[in-house]
């Protein structure tokens, strides 16, 4: 777990952020500190082997469990040690890119509805359960999951972005992301850029930014009673 921005105390937000398959947890630290945000401290927990499980996150869950549940135990240690520092979870943000995007929407549909906000660049649901459905040539030669989800996400704000053609994460399993989020109650924005690619854009640090900007001053839940 890799540390950076705002000290213990002087924080008055936090973000976790996830990296992708082959990244670091120094990558996404480098991310952090150019939002320029001093009040935001930074926490980035790193996958052993840097990738958080050795397939495509379509794969079946027989194949993910194991892999998937340490990541999202991963997460969930890095909010409670933001927690720890005396940051309440309506301060605290999650963001990933691929892979990490892929664990931070899927920590958000479990376990995300007292969070600020959740970002997943490049990124979309893995799923509770597998199907006995035919394999999808739009879900890349894959089968469709279950998105057995039950959690309350009406506090929660939610940013994913993809590319039309992204090699790694088919526009079906984006968008049908977005609509099971928005199931849960989710205020989901979604941004889709035309053509061929696999990165965190302009648009996306701009948004994740102004997100944090906003949220750092936050003393109280945006939803809380007058």
């Amino acid at each position: 777990m890799k540390r950076g921005g705002a000290s213990t105390g002087r924080a008055t937000a936090g973000l976790v952020l996830l990296h992708g398959r082959g990244g670091s947890a120094d990558d996404m630290l480098t991310l952090g500190v150019s939002l320029a945000l001093p009040a935001v401290a930074l926490l980035a927990p790193e996958a052993h082997g840097r990738s958080w499980w050795p397939t495509s996150f379509l794969a079946p869950l027989t194949e993910l469990g194991p892999w998937l549940e340490h990541g999202l135990d991963a997460v969930m240690r890095a909010v409670a040690e933001l927690e720890g520092d005396g940051l309440p979870r309506h301060a605290i943000s999650v963001c990933g890119f691929s892979q990490g995007g892929c664990l931070a929407l899927e920590f958000a549909a479990r376990h995300g509805g007292d969070l600020s906000a959740v970002f997943g660049f490049s990124a979309g649901l893995i799923g509770t359960a597998d199907t006995n459905g035919e394999a999808r040539d739009d879900l890349y030669g894959h089968r469709p999951k279950r998105f057995d989800y039950t959690s309350d996400l009406t506090k929660l704000a939610v940013d994913m972005s993809c590319h039309e053609h992204d090699p790694h994460i088919p526009l079906a399993r984006f968008e049908e992301s977005a609509a099971q989020l928005r199931r849960l109650g989710a205020r989901v924005a979604r941004r889709i850029y035309p053509g061929t690619g696999h990165a965190i854009t302009r648009d996306d640090v701009t948004a994740l930014r102004s997100h944090l900007n906003r949220g750092a001053s936050i003393t109280e839940p945006p939803n809380a009673d007058a």
